[in-house]
């Protein structure tokens, strides 16, 4: 598996390696001997799946405080643009973002650690993504952040009027009132 650092610390793209043959392939998505050679140490504790149809933004998303996770994310169909928001207070990158394309083809994974928002766009009529986390889900600590906000210009790279959001997330505050929070 190949780990490459991001422009935002913690942050990693991991490539396997895949072994193509006329059935199909083999990949290996997960191994902790790698993960801890390469100094990540994470001890994941519950996997998430979702299915979502061409033009669905999910997020802005992220837990708060002893339930913040840390998250593995890949897709098993279709293509995404997968974004995470550095929301660390002493980040020099706090407020910036990182977008990858990540699909069934290339079967690249990101690692986004605690601290961050997490959301993704479907790019494909559909897709089925799935997320490892270290920390179990607690709805009390549950938070989000404006898709949209101009102050973090992300481009989702689906036109405005087909983007498919749940009430919850057109809800979601922006960046500065989020630092307004502490």
């Amino acid at each position: 598996m190949l780990f490459t650092q991001t422009a935002i610390a913690d942050v990693f793209i991991l490539e396997p390696r895949v072994f193509p043959d006329r059935r199909g392939y083999f990949f290996e998505s997960y191994n902790r001997a790698e993960w801890a050679k390469n100094g990540l140490n994470y001890d994941f504790v519950q996997d998430n799946q979702s299915r979502s149809a061409y033009g669905a933004i999910r997020g802005l998303h992220f837990q708060r405080g002893e339930h913040a996770q840390a998250k593995l994310v890949r897709v098993l169909a279709g293509k995404v643009l997968d974004v995470a928001v550095d929301l660390r207070p002493a980040s020099p990158t706090f407020g910036k973002h990182l977008a990858v394309e990540l699909s069934a083809e290339n079967h690249r994974q990101l690692l986004i650690p605690r601290g961050f928002a997490h959301g993704f766009s479907v790019l494909s009529a559909d897709a089925i993504f799935i997320y490892k986390c270290d920390n179990f889900y607690c709805q009390a600590a549950e938070g989000g952040l404006l898709y949209n906000d101009p102050a973090l210009g992300i481009d989702w790279q689906i036109p405005l009027d087909r983007a498919v959001l749940s009430d919850k997330d057109l809800q979601n505050p922006p960046l500065k009132e989020l630092e307004k929070c502490g």
